[in-house]
């Protein structure tokens, strides 16, 4: 006869084995219902940027109230800010093991850029000498797949995704602008705090070198052919702002080269349905530009998860008001509609919504594509 204690023993070894199985076919049936959100045409898309690791993130409970079809993390999602890789991924794992956060995952498809401190330093670019062991440790946080090209292009982690039916099809597209940017013009210390700082304004200003960029002349032809691909939608989720200028601080409007070779080439393809995202500056807002393309152009800058700035920076193309508390951002399509209805939300802590706009999809779309 069995022993009891071997019988006991045989007990909860089956118990554990029909637990681990349990929990195993949990998390496929979770990949699979992330996996099947995505097929398709998502409604909302939530966003956000600037999520420190060793801050409490109420914000997030919000969030995964909201059963989003997909979250775009903008950069900034950890502060690594350090040439040791060690710290690096030790900071990844207290972000990952933030309940909400892997609550968010769970339930949420994720997708991910970077911008410079969880590249790897305040403000860097192409010169940070650690890039190629901090793009690793970045990939392997957000679970890219281990074949992807991201792991080894030569010219940083920019990816494009592209999500939904034949006819609703929604483009995100996410470029690098860490990797290869050149040097930034500076005006300099005393400039910056007599001029500057008073006006709420940072110590940069737009280069005057022809060639200089933030992204390189690959990643260019990259984002030249990403731009012609079909979708009703095109999310161009930027790790800094795209739109306004003037603030002192990093953005688009430091290259500006890069910045009318955008809208060159928007125009160019006849790019329908473009809509910014980006990240960064610690404050919130909506901008929008109206005498650069054929259709307005609005960009959502949601910033940050954790982090706040009260100094906000002018911005001549700001639409509304700024929020300077933590904020996410929202675009919902409603493609019920025949011209389906765009919202941009910024919401906060709570999820109540702080700013809004509203437009038809045909507003933003006035090329006829076959």
């Amino acid at each position: 006869r069995m022993k009891s204690s071997s019988f006991v023993l045989l007990c909860m070894t089956s118990f554990s084995l029909l637990i681990t199985a349990q929990a195993t076919q949990l998390n496929q049936l979770l990949h699979l219902d992330r996996s099947n959100k995505l097929k398709n045409s998502p409604q909302k898309i939530l966003f956000g940027s600037c999520s420190h690791q060793d801050k409490a993130m109420p914000i997030l409970k919000s969030i995964n109230n909201e059963a989003a079809d997909l979250f775009i993390f903008l950069g900034d999602n950890i502060y690594g800010d350090t040439k040791n890789m060690q710290d690096m991924a030790d900071k990844y794992q207290r972000l990952g093991n933030n309940p909400d956060i892997k609550a968010l995952r769970s339930a949420t498809p994720t997708i991910a850029i970077w911008d410079d401190h969880d590249f790897g330093e305040n403000d860097a670019g192409a010169e940070y000498p650690q890039k190629e062991q901090s793009r690793k440790l970045m990939l392997d946080f957000w679970q890219e797949p281990q074949d992807s090209a991201r792991y080894t292009q030569k010219n940083g982690i920019y990816t494009a995704y592209m999500y939904g039916e034949e006819h609703n099809k929604v483009h995100v597209i996410l470029p690098d602008l860490r990797w290869n940017r050149d040097e930034l013009s500076n005006v300099g210390r005393v400039n910056y705090q007599t001029k500057r700082k008073p006006k709420n304004m940072g110590p940069y200003s737009p280069s005057s070198l022809k060639n200089a960029s933030m992204i390189g002349e690959t990643q260019w032809q990259w984002l030249e052919k990403e731009l012609q691909k079909p979708s009703k939608i095109k999310v161009i989720a930027s790790s800094l702002q795209l739109l306004p200028e003037f603030t002192g601080w990093e953005s688009w409007a430091n290259f500006p080269h890069d910045r009318e070779r955008l809208f060159t080439l928007i125009k160019k393809y006849q790019v329908n349905g473009v809509i910014i995202i980006s990240g960064d500056t610690h404050w919130g807002e909506m901008s929008k530009v109206s005498d650069k393309l054929d259709y307005p152009l609005w960009e959502v800058t949601s910033s940050g998860l954790t982090e706040e700035w009260k100094e906000v920076s002018p911005n001549k193309h700001r639409v509304g008001n700024f929020i300077n508390k933590v904020n996410y951002g929202e675009l919902l399509i409603d493609w019920q509609q025949v011209d389906p209805q765009i919202t941009l939300n910024l919401k906060d802590v709570d999820g109540k919504v702080f700013s809004q706009q509203k437009m038809p999809l045909s507003s933003i779309s006035p090329y006829e594509k076959t």
